[in-house]
């Protein structure tokens, strides 16, 4: 695994925006930055990414099914008593899904470390499926990276294949928050993938579903909403105005509910409790366990937390750094403290995608401290033997 420098494409904004990609520049700073890459061996990427990427779903799965039998565990992971009931169900009627994301430390000299799972509404989708990937294409066709350079990618592919695999015969909404053109251009791509495999696929601003007086769904025609992606995370709505209305509707949400489980970093020590000293995991703990344990380098993290939010670090060294954000209230989770890798001046993220069951593909994110933000840059890759 090693990084290098290219010249970007010259036209590289009007290439990316072409391909729905709007948000490449965040506060005036570089978001999408291609004048590097990360290349990667096959080995690497089938031994060292894809095969725990795999065991770790499946761990994820296992968890899934011992905390929906466990109301002690749903508390734990801070899910109201009133939607104990809405999460169990949508797991014993295996309610699909489509996506998740596992965020690995790694640099090749060692196993990958897991330090979060994204399952609920994971973002950098566009980035990881189709973005990196039409840059690959584009570059090979010019002559500018070795003719046998290929990319772990089949993310568009393995989405189109999962929404096949749905039932085509009623409207799917994708809903995103009004305004966002991060949230709006991802669920624009998915619908993409889903018209692709035949489904009628319609936008709605999260702002504009409507409720009517029996608890029923419905978009600004009155039409009723049978499904619907949301990119809105599932400890928002528990907590929200409509909420309260999930279990009874006729509503059939993606993703399920079930993901309430994998989607706040209290999984994490639950996933160590299970699973102590498996190799890809760091021991993690509730922040009621006291620190002792990492008292050598640890992070704490808020359950809900999102792009490094509110995410405190102390190095082994003793060096403390701190992330400003909106997460201010616990519970909080302790994870052992393991430093990205540093290629040149940039601490490296790998987020490594989940369809459906299959091991799909992954996204680079890069930032200047060792904290991963909203504002990280996300880099191309190639893999090369």
């Amino acid at each position: 695994m090693k990084k290098v420098s290219i010249k970007e494409r010259a036209n590289w904004q009007q290439k990316v925006e072409n391909g729905g990609f709007f948000f490449h520049t965040v506060e005036g700073a570089r978001y999408w930055d291609e004048r590097g890459y990360y290349q990667f061996t096959e080995a690497q990427i089938t031994q060292d990414i894809e095969r725990p990427t795999q065991e770790l779903h499946e761990m994820s799965m296992d968890l899934v099914a011992r905390v929906v039998e466990s109301e002690a565990l749903l508390s734990r992971l801070a899910i109201p008593p009133q939607f104990h009931d809405l999460v169990w169900s949508s797991w014993k009627d295996r309610q699909p899904y489509l996506y998740s994301r596992f965020d690995f430390i790694y640099d090749a000299k060692g196993p990958a470390k897991l330090i979060e799972s994204n399952a609920d509404t994971p973002t950098s989708l566009l980035e990881a499926a189709s973005v990196q990937l039409l840059w690959l294409e584009d570059l090979l066709q010019q002559g500018q990276l070795p003719a046998n350079a290929t990319q772990y990618n089949t993310l568009a592919h393995d989405l189109t294949r999962v929404f096949a695999s749905l039932n085509t015969d009623t409207p799917f909404y994708f809903a995103s928050i009004s305004g966002s053109v991060e949230d709006r251009s991802t669920t624009d791509f998915l619908r993409k993938m889903a018209g692709i495999a035949g489904i009628d696929a319609r936008h709605i601003d999260i702002e504009d579903i409507g409720l009517t007086a029996s608890g029923r769904f419905i978009d600004l025609d009155g039409n009723g909403i049978e499904r619907l992606f949301k990119l809105h995370p599932w400890e928002h709505i528990f907590h929200e105005q409509f909420g309260s209305a999930v279990p009874a509707s006729t509503t059939r949400f993606i993703e399920p509910a079930w993901k309430a489980i994998l989607s706040n970093k209290g999984m994490l020590p639950l996933l160590w409790e299970f699973n102590k000293g498996h190799p890809n995991l760091l021991p993690a703990f509730f922040d009621s366990t006291p620190e002792k344990p990492l008292s050598k380098g640890w992070v704490r993290k808020p359950f809900f937390s999102r792009e490094g939010a509110n995410i405190e670090l102390r190095t082994t060294s003793g060096e403390r750094l701190f992330q400003e954000g909106p997460y201010t209230e616990g519970p909080f989770i302790l994870q052992k403290f393991e430093p990205l890798p540093k290629f040149g001046d940039s601490f490296t993220l790998i987020g490594s995608w989940v369809i459906g069951d299959v091991p799909s593909g992954i996204g680079i994110r890069e930032d200047d401290t060792l904290i991963t933000k909203n504002t990280s840059r996300f880099i191309p890759h190639i893999v090369l033997d």
